[in-house]
């Protein structure tokens, strides 16, 4: 599907999902007739949704932040974990991933807070019986870094309060009807969040994931994900080199997982 876009005059600051992993087109002029887009970009504007009746209503929600974005996967290829878990399944997948999202804070750069923006996100699309949560990294994360201005607030957050996070996102989406299936952080040991406070944060929250039984069902990608010689690590099969997000096979793999789930 294509969708294209005219706007008579300037528009001032635009709307746009910065890192959209497919291409955009523009140019100067009414190009109504295909002809004149000379210019792309990776990212997409003004759009934020487009609407489809599939006819079912067994879609599932992804719901993150960069690694569900898709991050680190193929531009153009449609090889994000959304696209994977839609493949193998035949089910609408939404991606509702923003890369740099946090969990429990605002962000100018990465957008309203995981529990908040859920509601818009999530809850109100039509069609969906099952959300995936695989978001708090970046919360766990930010503080152990000075490398990245955007990487505020990065306020120091207990196990508890990423466990309280997702306690929120439970309690409300059971309240819609959905299913709520937690995911285990993928291991990010040697990236640039990696520090002993962050390891032993997202330690403890995902043995909570694991062992609670709060959430519907658990996936775990944080073994099916890791190095067998370092369990703190991304397989390096499936790192995309940053040693925090995946490339195209990891991706892959983690849709498998979440089949196996549902």
């Amino acid at each position: 599907m294509a969708v294209t876009l005219y706007f008579d005059s300037a528009t001032g600051p635009a709307t746009f999902h910065a890192q959209a992993f497919a291409t955009s087109y523009r140019g100067t002029g009414c190009l109504l007739d295909g002809e004149g887009f000379s210019e792309s970009s990776e990212s997409w504007y003004f759009l934020s949704a487009v609407e489809t009746d599939s006819g079912r209503a067994d879609g599932i929600a992804l719901f993150g932040d960069s690694i569900t974005d898709g991050f680190g996967s193929t531009p153009g290829a449609d090889r994000r974990w959304s696209d994977a878990l839609a493949s193998r399944t035949g089910r609408a997948v939404l991606n509702a991933g923003i890369g740099g999202n946090l969990l429990l804070n605002d962000s100018a750069w990465y957008g309203e807070r995981g529990v908040r923006r859920v509601e818009r996100d999530v809850l109100q699309l039509a069609g969906v019986d099952t959300v995936v949560v695989l978001l708090g990294l970046n919360d766990i994360g930010f503080s152990e870094t000075d490398v990245q201005p955007t990487y505020k607030p990065a306020p120091v957050v207990s196990s508890g309060e990423v466990i309280g996070g997702y306690r929120e996102l439970i309690r409300r989406g059971r309240a819609c009807g959905l299913a709520v299936i937690g995911a285990t952080l993928l291991p990010f040991g040697g990236s640039d969040h990696w520090g002993e406070r962050a390891a032993k944060v997202s330690h403890e929250v995902n043995e909570w994931v694991r062992c609670s039984g709060e959430f519907s069902g658990v996936v775990d990608l944080n073994r099916v994900m890791a190095d067998p010689g370092d369990p703190d690590r991304l397989h390096p099969a499936y790192d995309f080199g940053d040693q925090l997000h995946p490339n195209d096979e990891g991706y892959g793999v983690m849709a498998e997982a979440v089949v196996r789930c549902l």
